[in-house]
């Protein structure tokens, strides 16, 4: 029993991580005060906009369509897809919009950091400020590039814009999914800046030319985005926050179609946590406070899927009485305050507060699915292969 007092309290302590984080970002920016941003050089950033694409006909026309709609001039920016090991019209559909396609063939190579870093390697990066690198299911807002800008200059550095969900009406979980997303990119992100924090990195990653020239593309793992800002973070590199550079990605509509997707993200991120985690509490660049929001973000499961495994070990502690288990409730039920704070975050900016409100009541089924999925990822951890998430 004390074996498995030590096992739960191992879980609320990990659980917990990116609680105290936040506390100590809380303290810290009521402490300080963070200098305002520098002031953009002469002349607006040039952008280099990859979009990799994976047998993407359906979703490929609305987002070159929405990058080719910017409120940014031509000159300043570029928008190049690559038809990666596609069998669609893909390509055929990239080329008819007016932008460059690049097609690759390597079938023992598949996946989004594979032709990313094939096709940095085929372009001349060197003649922009900046990469991004935007997922083909998503379509960005007018003012994208121009809310990138804000944050030149982009050369030394990495800027995740702010991430939002194309679909939320088509079922309640996407509609949660929204809600979640607009916590944590109103609530976690903004306060992770203001703390001079580095943010995490996922669609619409912004990568300085002179970061991409130090240390090339690194990330190979099933969860490329996590590894970069690990491997960037490691390094000492700044990755800031453009809050308004908005995208919307299409999120899975039902369990059927965001089951891959799910186990991916997990293993990749346990991958992650794994072999960066290390490099990450090692690393002379970067201070304690870093490395401690680093490793927490490292080991978050998701809010919902924590939620699920929470319950699972309270039903647990009841059942078995271990020793101290008053404390280890205490501890679980601690952990939720922060996803807890970030939801209502998301709810109170959600457009349809009702529809979100009942959006929730699927929550106690998904929670359990997530629950599953968390251990169906464990089985991937270690990079292996995945099935792309099914397009709508």
């Amino acid at each position: 029993m004390i074996l498995l007092s030590l096992a739960v309290g191992l879980v609320a302590a990990i659980m917990l991580l990116s609680t105290l984080s936040d506390a100590l970002s809380i303290a810290w920016v009521l402490l300080n005060h963070r200098s305002s941003q520098p002031s953009s050089p002469a002349g607006l950033p040039r952008l280099l906009f990859l979009v990799p694409a994976h047998d993407e006909e359906l979703l490929i026309d609305s987002c070159v369509r929405s990058l080719l709609a910017m409120q940014y001039p031509t000159a300043r920016y570029d928008v190049v897809v690559i038809a990666d090991n596609c069998t669609d019209r893909t390509d055929e559909i990239a080329r008819g919009l007016g932008v460059r396609c690049l097609a690759r063939l390597d079938p023992d190579l598949r996946g989004k950091p594979h032709a990313v870093a094939w096709a940095v390697n085929q372009l001349p990066v060197g003649d922009y400020d900046a990469v991004l690198i935007l997922d083909a299911d998503a379509v960005v807002e007018p003012g994208f590039a121009e809310g990138i800008a804000e944050a030149a200059p982009l050369a030394r550095k990495a800027v995740q814009p702010f991430n939002d969900v194309r679909n939320p009406e088509e079922s309640s979980i996407t509609r949660m999914a929204a809600v979640l997303a607009g916590g944590i990119f109103r609530g976690s992100f903004p306060l992770k800046y203001r703390a001079g924090l580095n943010v995490p990195l996922g669609c619409g990653m912004c990568v300085g030319r002179e970061v991409l020239a130090a240390y090339g593309w690194k990330a190979f793992s099933l969860g490329e985005d996590l590894e970069w800002y690990a491997i960037l973070t490691s390094e000492g590199v700044a990755i800031d926050y453009a809050p308004n550079a908005h995208l919307y990605a299409q999120e899975a509509k039902s369990l059927a179609q965001s089951g891959s997707q799910r186990q991916r993200w997990l293993a990749g991120r346990l991958s992650n946590l794994l072999r960066r985690g290390p490099e990450i509490v090692r690393s002379g660049k970067t201070g304690i406070r870093q490395k401690l929001d680093a490793v927490a973000e490292l080991a978050a499961i998701g809010p919902i899927a924590q939620l699920g495994l929470l319950v699972l070990l309270e039903i647990l502690v009841f059942a078995t009485a271990p020793p101290g288990a008053q404390i280890l409730t205490a501890l679980l039920l601690a952990s939720l305050v922060r996803p807890l704070g970030y939801a209502l975050i998301g709810l109170s900016h959600d457009p349809h507060p009702l529809r979100a409100v009942r959006a929730f009541a699927f929550l106690p089924i998904y929670a359990v699915w997530r629950v599953a999925a968390l251990m169906g990822g464990l089985r991937m951890v270690g990079d292996k292969y995945w099935i792309r998430t099914g397009r709508h």
